[in-house]
């Protein structure tokens, strides 16, 4: 269930196979997410995404198939990870 205070954030993956992964450790962490295709405007090398609401700090879910991380207010997004 997703409370009023969590953060919305999406991930972008350079493969399908690195959004797999990345699911495996939201259900692992107990944690709701929707896998859905990349908006256009942030676009992606793999074309789909996963977004999820939380309220801590992220860094312990950031893997090397992280493409972006951005955070998500209303229909605007805000870059707040991008692997080097």
């Amino acid at each position: 269930m997703v409370k009023n205070n969590d953060v919305n954030y999406i991930c972008l993956f350079y493969t399908h196979s690195g959004a797999i992964k990345f699911t495996n450790i939201m259900n692992a962490e107990n944690i709701c997410y929707k896998i859905l295709p990349t908006p256009r405007k942030l676009s992606s090398s793999c074309g789909i995404s996963v977004q999820f609401c939380y309220d801590k700090n992220i860094s312990s879910f950031i893997i090397n198939d992280i493409e972006k991380v951005f955070l998500v207010n209303n229909k605007s997004y805000e870059l707040v990870y991008e692997n080097e």
